[in-house]
């Protein structure tokens, strides 16, 4: 499925990474139709073995992104995305790229905070949650959600973009 999948998630990557900077936005025009080809490209090249591998893909995605989207840290644009992209790339790689993407993620957000001079608000912040799960439970913090509108928000369909874009070398 790595070879067909390259050039659409490519493609697709480039345009919603491009709007997510322009506007902080993944638009559904763009995610929906790439999620609905995936499983059908899935269907077509490796039949109902390959329409469960893309369902289950999506299910990973979905479940995964949608966590850190209920805990206020993640957009729903940035879930739709990673479940689409599990519906071409099948678990086993979306679990890669979902593993890289964190780590560019985490490297991104440590050269924001440095450009941005404020690399102490964010081990701050990032104590205050792992902190306020011993006190809070599981429920996401006020101060630390995209909802709040002091919250410095980073887009991070860059991060998704880089993490897949690597999922696809061999390893």
């Amino acid at each position: 499925m790595q070879s067909i999948a390259w050039w659409p998630t490519l493609l697709v990557l480039v345009v919603a990474t491009m709007t997510d900077l322009r506007s902080r936005r993944i638009p559904n025009w763009l995610v929906l139709p790439f999620l609905l080809l995936g499983v059908v490209v899935s269907g077509w090249a490796q039949g109902w073995h390959g329409i469960g591998q893309s369902f289950a893909g999506m299910g990973i995605g979905a479940v995964v992104y949608g966590v850190l989207f209920w805990l206020g840290g993640m957009g729903m644009g940035d879930v739709k995305l990673v479940a689409a992209i599990g519906a071409w790339v099948h678990p086993h790689q979306l679990l890669i790229a979902m593993i890289l993407t964190g780590i560019v993620g985490g490297v991104m957000a440590l050269g924001w905070a440095v450009c941005g001079g404020f690399l102490g608000d964010l081990f701050r912040g990032t104590g205050d949650l792992i902190a306020g799960w011993g006190k809070h439970g599981v429920r996401p913090h006020p101060d630390l959600v995209l909802s709040n509108p002091r919250t410095r928000k980073m887009p991070y369909a860059p991060a998704i973009a880089i993490g897949t874009l690597l999922s696809f070398i061999p390893h």
